[in-house]
């Protein structure tokens, strides 16, 4: 009974700390996924024509591409992201709109 007890206490920290583990990984990622993109290359059916990184670079030379945060890579394109760089600690998803009610502003009424 002990050695089972043992065995579960061991089992427990270890999960426990694979799970840690995991967690500071992911809150340490350095950037968001980006990928360097022509802005001119636009479809509405694939999206934005990915590029090499060093288009986006500022090392003087004219960049010709520029920095697209998140999205889905398919082909050579990407789409459904943002140009914009998410806040740091942000999810990268989702509004940052605050919706503080008001006249018309809720969806449920107060029957009076």
């Amino acid at each position: 009974m002990a050695d089972t007890r043992r065995q579960l206490r061991s089992t427990t920290v270890a999960l426990g700390g694979m799970g840690l583990l995991a967690a500071a990984l992911t809150a340490c990622s350095s950037d968001p996924d980006k990928r360097c993109v022509d802005p001119g290359s636009y479809t509405l059916a694939k999206g934005y024509r990915v590029v090499s990184d060093k288009n986006c670079s500022s090392s003087g030379a004219k960049s010709t591409g520029s920095w697209y945060y998140g999205g889905s890579k398919k082909s050579g394109y990407v789409s459904g992201g943002s140009f914009v760089k998410p806040a740091k600690g942000g999810s990268g998803g989702g509004s940052s709109r605050v919706d503080r009610g008001g006249f018309g502003g809720g969806k449920s009424g107060s029957g009076g």
